[in-house]
């Protein structure tokens, strides 16, 4: 079994903005020599924010279904085994079992309307 990642390297091309629907958001697994990452990204508009999988409460993946990671409003990412809120914009833990807690940012980018990590 692979190790599982916190990071990826800088400039791997994930794909078109267009695979998250502009207030959606997506899970990317990447399998690199070191390892396998997860993480996933939150669309808001041209602006994409990325995160590892990873609940600081427990250290689980935060979503039971795929690309399922905010609340139904749209508004926090919420994680789908305790209930944690979390901001889009920075990740920080605003109720649940982990307040004060924050996500672990996954720094993305997007360039010529491409998704790529920085």
């Amino acid at each position: 079994m692979s190790e599982r990642l916190s990071s990826t390297p800088p400039g791997v091309r994930l794909g078109p903005i267009a695979l998250i629907a502009d207030g959606g958001a997506r899970n990317f697994v990447l399998e690199m020599k070191a390892g396998r990452f997860h993480g996933f990204a939150v669309r808001s508009g041209d602006a994409v924010h990325g995160y590892v999988d990873r609940c600081p409460h427990m250290g689980l993946p935060l979503a039971q279904q795929l690309d399922a990671y905010l609340t139904s409003d749209r508004t926090l990412i919420q994680c789908s085994w305790h209930g944690a809120l979390f901001r889009i914009d920075d990740g920080a833990c605003v109720g649940g079992p982990c307040t004060g807690a924050a996500l672990t940012p996954w720094p993305l980018e997007v360039r010529d309307g491409a998704i790529f990590t920085a």
